[in-house]
């Protein structure tokens, strides 16, 4: 007998974390017999859907349901719990309890937070005797022939004794104190259905019921199967779209943890296939089994269970004999997953318990068959990616050697499997499936929307019919009114209000109209906004990134109209791309295409935010952001996927967007040796190109996508309570760690882009005099290597500690290498700016073309007398001490700049600056490149001229403009101890765009606020340093 539990969701459950959320997840346990299901993030209604099966030994046993918060750190907090008897089950109607909800309960009576949430369960018995289902129980109590009317029915109490066919009245029998305590376990309760009781055989017989003498319609074996052929739908197509009725938006689970056997697409529609694979009728297996030596193939039927939700078979099997190990029998329980003839998954438990600690173990597979990208042919497409893992049932110390031999056994079945699958089905070439993306691409349309559906939106509120009526009753009152009198301080075209409330009125009809006419230049703002990025195609060859930016849904209204103006801001590998702003949505539809420019390498990370617009200085909303990590993702996974959006705002909206991402690699294998030689300048020593066998197996080591490469890999000792011996793997992407110590394993790794600091520690002893070299990570990054993490400091950063390397200068000069080409530091930025930039004249990125200053329209935006002398003012543009005090003071990071250079005019200074705003300046932390001249001033014997061309990178609508600063300093004549300034300030407009003036006025407050600031820093600087 086998106790089925469905743990379906839970709500209301506390919040555990400081955060406000909880990462919910659900642990059972029946007797020695423990599951548990997957994580919930950051939820407080989360929705599981799990089956679990438990085996029933005794009737007297809990089930015990725990809801836990999972802990990166620490312990899981305790959430609440139940227990439900398996007799209360037994006894109930169809041994099944049905779908309720449980209130879970406290730890403890003294546990002050008595309210723990509620839990909904789906609890039922399955026996597996044919004699003892449901419905045989039922029919067993209508032959019966009851002349007592006092005994219950069999089929709700089995205290009383069952009737015999025959016409002699039963007598009731008492049950003792040991014959209740026998009616709690199982075989007591079969012994009460049948009325069996040991000590007295010759009242057993009198009571027993002789199915034999019952008519052949009447049989219980026979009348069971009857119903079951009625029931259940005949084919194998009825049988599937039976469940995709009952199939309730469930998801596709993701690949077990052991690693994928066969990733492959294939010319062929999923549900095609999955009858391919799966139908009884098929003659695939049967051919399989052939060539691979399987005998004895039973191929069981689909059923469905009583729940209706989910459909079963077994398939059992002799596996052929091999080298190391006998033919041994083999049992494969299948269970679909999800079946909604778009998406199949079917779960496989295969269990030999004849092989050497078969009993400690089954091996379990996933079948997932999920539609693919439409081939230019216009043919269907369907992959198939089967992964495995293998559950241990208890522990055993030959873990390690069972999952080595699962591993090898299955991958030789499975290249069987899949050239079999390729003869029947012809498969698609990840290439061939990827040419079509210029189709997909061209596909995408903006939405049209028409005038009137606009203006329907924006003007159909209260406001604006409000103001219209309001309208209408004044102009219908003028012509009804008489014409008044000229009175008090009005004349001829002047009518002022003649009474308190006739000023109320005005006031508010004034009101009224002034928020009408923001509404209409917002409607016509919203109907001209393009991107700034769309559009632009990717310049070079190597690693191109495309991405689509589709639609949003659910994005948080931040404004007070219940909207946003929301963008969205793509980064990768230091580049930025930016979308159109869309003004008053919530469900924006973009349409929109960014292109990157081509990389030397794969890119590992694409960050994606979305903020609601309000100008490029001001303290923007942020409305969400995500990570997708290449290394991770398979990039097919990336053709057409919703990303969910993380952050506070964004998950209380389920904030999410629609993208297709696509990554083309242009120069195919001369784009890694290009790589490679680029590293070994850095290295100052030859790498060699790997073998595709080795790539392979270091792919499959770590999960990674076929397009990562090994670079190098050093023996080393991994330093944590104890030394570990492995192997350090670099490749262009990641840092890898594996050992594999008596069958135990430590794998983990991490990205270039997460670590913070490498630095080198001297030699010990115990290092055995080598050098330690110690990896810092970012804060809260590479939470999944904190396995091989020596220690986590307070900010949340793990630090990784690696030693005994055999030769150490080649594996540290490797290492920081790798970690440069990935990580650009400001003076390289700066050095590149220099590269770029033409030192004779100030030029713009974005056209090209001479910027002359006279061009741009100069206005005074500051002037102030100073109490400070010229030359120390003039400190502020030299490069020395208190420019960098000022410039860090007023939130420029990084600050860095070129020494003067003189050109061709006489005593003309020009220099080239960088630097990036403080989140407190700019909440897009953007970039700043700027050129600046110094020239002495003709006319005055002591005065400066200071001009500045600045361009802004990272900002929306950057690409736009570029601002135009000058400096006037000179000295007052009438103070021996002081100076005049003078700041100019103008935009040159690039590109037109119809936000000019609020980003204007945006960028001058913003200004006038630093200058300030600066000037009286220098004034301090001055004072102090008398």
């Amino acid at each position: 007998m086998k106790l089925l539990v469905r743990v379906i969701e839970a709500r209301n459950l506390p919040a555990m974390d400081l955060n406000g959320l909880s990462d919910p997840y659900v642990r059972l346990q029946l007797g020695k017999q423990r599951f548990k299901t997957k994580v919930v993030k950051k939820c407080l209604n989360p929705s599981w859907s799990e089956e679990f099966s438990f085996r029933v030994d005794d009737l007297s046993e809990e089930l015990i349901v725990s809801v836990l918060d999972e802990d990166k750190y620490f312990n899981d907090d305790f959430v609440g719990h139940l227990k439900v008897p398996v007799s209360r089950v037994f006894d109930a109607d169809s041994q099944s309890l049905g779908s309720v909800w449980y209130s879970l309960q406290p730890k403890s009576k003294k546990s002050k937070n008595r309210d723990c949430g509620e839990i909904l369960l789906g609890i039922q018995l399955s026996q597996n005797n044919s004699f003892v289902e449901l419905p045989i129980k039922d029919h067993i109590s209508n032959l019966l022939i009851h002349e007592d009317s006092s005994i219950e029915s069999p089929s709700r109490s089995f205290s009383g004794p069952l009737s015999s066919p025959s016409p002699t009245r039963v007598e009731d029998v008492a049950l003792s104190k040991e014959e209740k305590s026998f009616a709690q376990t199982f075989a007591g309760r079969l012994a009460q259905i049948f009325n069996i009781n040991g000590g007295d055989t010759a009242t057993s017989k009198n009571r027993d019921i002789n199915l034999s003498e019952l008519p052949a319609s009447g049989r219980l074996e026979d009348h069971n199967n009857k119903s079951e052929d009625q029931s259940l739908p005949k084919t194998f197509d009825e049988v599937m779209r039976l469940m995709e009725t009952n199939d309730q938006g469930r998801e596709i689970p993701t690949n077990l943890p052991g690693g994928v056997l066969l990733d492959q697409l294939y010319v062929i529609a999923p549900q095609d296939l999955n009858t391919l694979l799966f139908s009884p009728d098929s003659e695939f297996p049967r051919i399989l089994a052939d060539i691979q030596g399987t005998k004895e193939l039973e191929l069981g039927s689909w059923k469905i269970e009583t729940d209706g939700e989910s459909l079963r078979r077994v398939v059992t099997y002799i596996k052929a004999a091999t080298k190391l190990i006998k033919a041994v029998k083999g049992t494969e329980e299948q269970m679909y997953l999800k079946a909604d003839r778009k998406a199949f998954a079917v779960l496989a438990s295969v269990s030999t318990p004849d092989v050497m600690y078969g009993s400690t173990f089954k091996t379990e597979l996933l079948y997932c068959i999920t539609p693919g990208p439409e081939l230019p042919s216009g043919e269907q497409s369907s992959r198939l990616v089967i992964s495995w893992r293998t559950n241990f049932l208890q522990s055993t110390m030959m873990k390690g050697m069972i999952e080595g031999g699962a591993r090898q056994g299955l991958k030789e079945s499975f290249e069987q499997y899949a050239n079999l699958l390729s003869e029947k089905v012809r498969p698609v070439d990840m290439k061939d499936a990827s040419s079509g993306k210029e189709q997909v691409l061209a596909s995408l349309q903006v939405v049209p929307q028409t005038d009137w559906k606009l203006a329907l939106r924006y003007f159909a509120n209260f406001t604006v019919i409000s103001t219209i009526f309001m309208g209408i009753y004044v102009i219908v009152h003028i012509f009804l009114a008489n014409r008044s009198k000229v009175q008090g301080l009005e004349f001829v075209g002047l009518d002022l209000p003649d009474s308190i409330g006739e000023l109320i009125v005005s006031g508010v009809l004034v009101l009224q109209g002034q928020r009408v006419f923001e509404l209409i230049a917002r409607f016509m703002q919203a109907r001209v906004q393009k991107g700034s990025d769309h559009g632009v195609k990717a310049q070079g060859d190597g690693w191109l990134l495309t991405v689509a930016l589709i639609e949003g849904k659910s994005l948080a209204a931040v404004d007070s109209s219940g909207f946003s103006d929301p963008y969205v801001v793509f980064s990768c590998n230091g580049r930025t791309r930016t979308s159109s702003i869309k003004f008053q949505k919530s469900d924006p539809h973009w349409n929109e295409i960014f292109e990157f420019d081509a990389m030397d390498e794969p890119p590992s990370v694409l960050d994606v935010e979305v903020y609601d617009f309000d100008g490029p200085f001001d303290e923007a909303m942020s409305l969400g952001h995500a990570e997708i990590n290449f290394v991770k993702t398979n990039i097919t996974d990336l053709a057409d996927v919703w990303i969910p959006l993380q952050g506070k705002l964004a998950q209380a909206c389920q904030s999410r967007l629609h993208l297709r991402i696509f990554l083309d690699n242009t120069k195919g294998t001369h784009v890694v040796k290009e790589y490679l030689t680029k590293m070994e300048k850095e290295v100052g020593k030859k790498i060699n190109l790997r073998s595709p066998q080795t790539n392979s197996a270091f792919q499959k080591l770590f999960g990674l996508p076929p397009e990562e490469f090994l670079i190098n890999d050093f023996t080393c000792h991994l330093k944590r309570k104890m030394v570990l011996q492995g192997r350090l793997l670099l490749s262009a992407r990641i840092i890898g760690f594996h050992a594999n110590l008596f069958g135990h394993r430590t794998k983990f790794f991490f990205l270039w882009e997460d670590i913070e600091d490498i630095h080198v520690l001297p030699p010990t002893l115990s290092s055995m005099g080598s050098p330690i070299i110690v990896i810092t990570l970012r804060p809260g990054r590479g939470m999944d290597a904190r396995n091989g993490a020596k220690t986590l400091d307070e900010q949340g950063r793990l630090k990784f500690h690696f030693q005994s390397f055999v030769s150490f200068n080649v594996a540290h000069r490797t290492i920081m290498a790798l970690w440069k080409a990935r990580s650009l530091s400001p003076e390289q930025k700066v050095q590149i700016v220099e590269e770029q930039s033409d030192a004779k004249s100030l030029q713009t990125e974005e056209t090209g073309s001479f910027l002359s200053l006279e061009d741009v329209s100069m206005s005074e935006v500051y002037s102030s007398a100073l109490s400070v002398p010229t030359s120390f003012f003039m400190e502020l543009f030299s490069g020395r001490d208190l420019e960098h005090t000022v410039m860090e003071k007023t939130g420029c990071l990084n600050y860095s700049y070129t020494p003067w250079e003189m050109l061709d005019k006489a005593e003309t200074h020009q220099r080239q600056i960088y630097y990036r705003f403080d989140k407190h300046i700019s909440r897009y932390r953007g970039e700043v490149r700027s050129t600046q001249q110094r020239s002495p001033v003709s006319d005055r014997s002591n005065g400066w001229l200071v001009e500045e061309v600045m361009s802004l990178h990272g900002v929306p609508l950057d690409d736009c403009f570029s601002l135009h600063l000058r400096y006037q300093v000179e000295d007052i004549p009438s103070r021996s101890k002081g100076c005049n300034v003078q700041v100019f300030f103008g935009i040159s407009w690039v590109k037109s765009t119809r936000h000019q003036k609020r980003i204007t006025k945006n960028i001058l407050s913003n200004l006038q606020d630093r200058l300030k600031m600066m000037f009286s820093l220098v004034e301090k600087e001055y004072v102090t340093g008398k």
